[in-house]
């Protein structure tokens, strides 16, 4: 367990160099993963609406809409009344997780196992949370919040802000890393057929929880900053 674990972190992250000056820069596989899940669902997004109609929808367009609203609902759902303008951003991060989440069927390894990728999606939510909390409340009323409800818990209200982020982003490269684990103790030990059931439940369904998982953390953070 201890060697698999040293080879799985310790795997050479570089994917390709790219020269520069007198050196060089490295360009890491979870960056090229990254914009390849980027890539694929925006041709996704744009073979699935074009030639969407006002009226007379085919029925793609109404599969599409369906899933949209159904999607809105969802993350809306967690958002509530106050926070439902961040629900597009929240369903965008949702799907972008679980698809990065699921290229392990395709024998790629998921960017969301690179804790830098992990960090950034963690980061980019806080940073949303605290905007979402100035923007209903105002600066002068957001920096009154971190001494409620007593100065002397401003310290831990503060800390807190650091511990969210770090919260996020270790959970779903944790899981991620674990399922991964867990796949080649596997493939090792039974090398055919259960495998490949089982990569449908940790690349399918566990991805999809991870992502839920994230999305609904999330909300929760902006729910309680708007309200």
């Amino acid at each position: 367990m201890k060697e698999l674990l040293t080879e799985l972190l310790m795997e050479e992250k570089t994917c390709f160099r790219i020269p520069f000056g007198d050196g060089y820069i490295d360009v890491y596989k979870s960056v090229v993963m990254t914009w390849g899940v980027m890539l694929v669902l925006f041709a996704l997004i744009l073979f699935l609406t074009h030639g969407f109609k006002v009226h007379n929808i085919s029925k793609r367009q109404a599969a599409v809409e369906t899933f949209v609203i159904w999607l809105r609902g969802v993350t809306g759902g967690m958002l509530g009344e106050e926070g439902i303008s961040y629900a597009d951003y929240l369903a965008t991060v949702l799907i972008f997780i679980a698809a990065s989440n699921m290229v392990g069927l395709l024998g790629f390894t998921p960017a969301t196992m690179d804790l830098n990728v992990t960090i950034a999606l963690a980061l980019m939510s806080i940073v949303l949370v605290e905007i979402a909390g100035m923007r209903k409340k105002g600066v002068k009323k957001w920096l009154k919040g971190f001494a409620e409800p007593m100065a002397i818990v401003a310290p831990m209200n503060i800390l807190e802000i650091g511990i969210r982020p770090l919260s996020l982003c270790m959970r779903l490269f944790g899981n991620i890393l674990g399922a991964t684990v867990i796949m080649e103790l596997i493939k090792f030990m039974v090398p055919v057929i259960l495998p490949a059931i089982l990569s449908l439940y940790f690349d399918i369904f566990d991805g999809a929880i991870q992502a839920y998982v994230f999305v609904f953390l999330t909300s929760l953070y902006i729910k309680e900053a708007v309200e």
